[in-house]
């Protein structure tokens, strides 16, 4: 049953997009889920670096009361904010309640927690996806944008858990991800090379930098609100760790209001408040820069052929498709108006 509610409730979310309604009959398909604000380093390209965040844990009450209110139509939660996933005690915990919902798991980590028992843990879980965050193929550079965290430690620590992924034959989708910087730009064929070639590995991603802290002057330019940003039909929605929910992850770090709390409110209701609404109907009027934090944004806009096919597919078969999406378009093998970053972003 839960099945057929998730693809009707695509097929709801499709003809929303395509026809630019405002009010939606249907929820988002994915979440990113900030289950703990504590981390235990500190990057220059992370938005905790200006946002300062509260050394908490999500409680039971918010996260159970959002799985629970999305268990019929959410896809894929993402269990990660601006905290690094394994500092939370109750992780494992969260994992299992989503699968018992039927919701696959998706967390991203620094790796430095990932020793062998934990590492054991994670493949004895119903977790779907794990990213492994490693941002350079050089010494020098990771411990430039990774600051507290040991080069050496964390390679081996993601070395070990992806050879007992292979040894285990275990189903869990390993993702290696490098967000691409200058600083580690010229290191990308290298961190390509070692990691497409580690058993175990899945998929070696290489991420533009989607935050502004790099590039305080960044921005989508006017010839980029063509299309809509799928964010608002698709999600995924941000919820951080007090529940506040926002239309995306981008929407909290450029500063904007929440559009709700979990604690408080429906989700239904904050899917389709106002504020959701009229940044909906300017999206799809081809107004989008009128909205202050996404004419500021620095997330791809992806082609409207793009968002059809992730909404055709279920949540899971998109997850996995997207690294080799973005890899074929930023090597040119895919038209790049498919993915089209912002162009202030293009150097």
């Amino acid at each position: 049953m839960n099945v057929n509610m998730r693809a009707w409730n695509r097929a709801k979310l499709l003809w929303g997009y395509l026809a630019g309604r405002a009010k939606l009959a249907a929820l988002p398909v994915e979440y990113i889920v900030e289950t703990t604000a504590k981390c235990n380093l500190y990057c220059p390209m992370c938005p905790r670096e200006t946002h300062k965040q509260p050394k908490a844990d999500m409680t039971d009450e918010v996260f159970e009361r959002l799985v629970r209110e999305s268990g019929n139509t959410a896809e894929h939660m993402m269990l990660i904010g601006l905290g690094e996933p394994f500092m939370d005690p109750r992780i494992f915990e969260r994992i299992e309640f989503c699968h018992r919902h039927s919701i696959s798991s998706l967390l991203s980590t620094n790796g430095t927690f990932l020793d062998e028992p934990t590492a054991a843990r994670v493949l004895d879980s119903p977790l779907e996806q794990i990213t492994l965050s490693f941002d350079g193929a050089k010494k020098e550079t990771f411990e430039f944008y990774r600051k507290g965290a040991k080069f050496e430690k964390v390679r081996d620590n993601f070395v070990r858990f992806a050879r007992m992924k292979h040894e285990r034959r275990s189903k869990l989708q390993v993702v290696v991800q490098m967000v691409k910087m200058d600083g580690n730009a010229a290191e990308v064929d290298d961190f390509l090379a070692f990691w497409s070639a580690m058993p175990g590995v899945d998929q070696v991603r290489i991420k533009a930098d989607e935050t502004n802290l790099m590039h305080p002057d960044a921005g989508h330019a006017a010839a980029d609100w063509k299309h809509p940003c799928h964010y608002l039909w698709r999600g995924p929605m941000y919820v951080k760790q007090n529940g506040d929910v926002y239309p995306c992850c981008q929407s909290y770090m450029l500063d904007g209001a929440p559009v709700g709390n979990i604690q408080t409110e429906t989700l239904v209701n904050i899917w389709n408040s106002e504020t959701m609404q009229e940044m909906r109907r300017l999206h799809a009027s081809g107004r989008g820069g009128e909205v202050d934090i996404c004419s500021r944004c620095c997330t791809t806009i992806p082609h409207p052929a793009l968002v059809t096919g992730s909404l055709i597919l279920h949540g899971r078969t998109v997850r996995r498709l997207l690294p080799m999406v973005e890899r074929l378009t930023y090597l040119s093998k895919l038209p790049a108006r498919l993915l089209r970053p912002s162009r202030r972003m293009v150097n």
